[in-house]
């Protein structure tokens, strides 16, 4: 009997950090391998509504919605996985600014040396929302002259290590998801804004059933508490 080929999955970096770690539990139970295609939610999107095929989605949830909306999930089929704020990171032992209030958010990014976020022109949704932010609190100026866009898909917490910024803000799984770097904490909750992420079974999916298994899977008591412990809420 032939191996089955591998479940496809395209699967947003937001929630990269905990699905690699989860993939091998779940190719360990369900003798199904998983093919993880990565990309921010609106780089995946792109793809797939340029014809890329996939079994299973998880994405942002306007992502999830664009894709129901083009008739491109089973009906019925999605479920919410996990959420994230957006937080800010340092590179590992340096200090660790106030930013708990907005009046001291504002003070430590125009004191930063350098800092990085994702380019909202990419359509992440962290980059959005901070670039917004920058406008609101009136320093888009001075905090944008000295901010370094990661790659498309890319973390800026990269640039902490590479010494390019001094400050790194994403949403914070994927800020976890670079070794060498220490999360300082969340925007303040009147600054934040929270991410959701669903999942569900393409449309013209090769195996439904392992599809639908992988998205209890996702759901199941252990696979939210490892979620959590990479900075997810659920």
């Amino acid at each position: 009997m032939s191996t089955p080929s591998p479940l496809r999955v395209h699967c947003t970096i937001g929630v990269r950090i905990a699905m690699e770690a989860l993939a091998p539990r779940f190719e360990a139970l369900s003798g199904r391998a998983l093919d993880l295609v990565w990309g921010t939610a609106p780089m995946l999107v792109r793809r797939l509504q340029g014809g890329e095929s996939t079994d299973v989605m998880i994405l942002n949830a306007a992502g999830i919605e664009t894709m129901r909306d083009a008739g491109r999930i089973v009906a019925g089929s999605d479920v919410t996985i996990a959420s994230s704020g957006v937080a800010i990171a340092v590179r590992a032992g340096a200090p660790h600014p106030d930013i708990s209030t907005p009046d001291a958010l504002r003070r430590t990014l125009l004191a930063a040396r350098a800092i990085s976020y994702t380019d909202p022109a990419a359509g992440g949704a962290s980059g959005i929302h901070f670039a917004k932010l920058l406008d609101s609190m009136g320093i888009a100026a001075e905090v944008n002259a000295k901010n370094t866009y990661p790659p498309p898909g890319g973390y800026s917490a990269d640039l902490l290590l590479s010494g390019a910024a001094d400050l790194a803000v994403q949403q914070e799984p994927e800020l976890r998801a670079v070794a060498g770097t220490e999360i300082v904490g969340p925007l303040p909750d009147d600054l934040n804004v929270t991410t959701v992420f669903r999942g569900a079974i393409a449309a013209g999916c090769t195996d439904a059933v392992t599809a639908a298994g992988l998205l209890r899977f996702l759901r199941e008591p252990d696979q939210v508490a490892l979620f959590r412990a990479k900075g997810l809420t659920c």
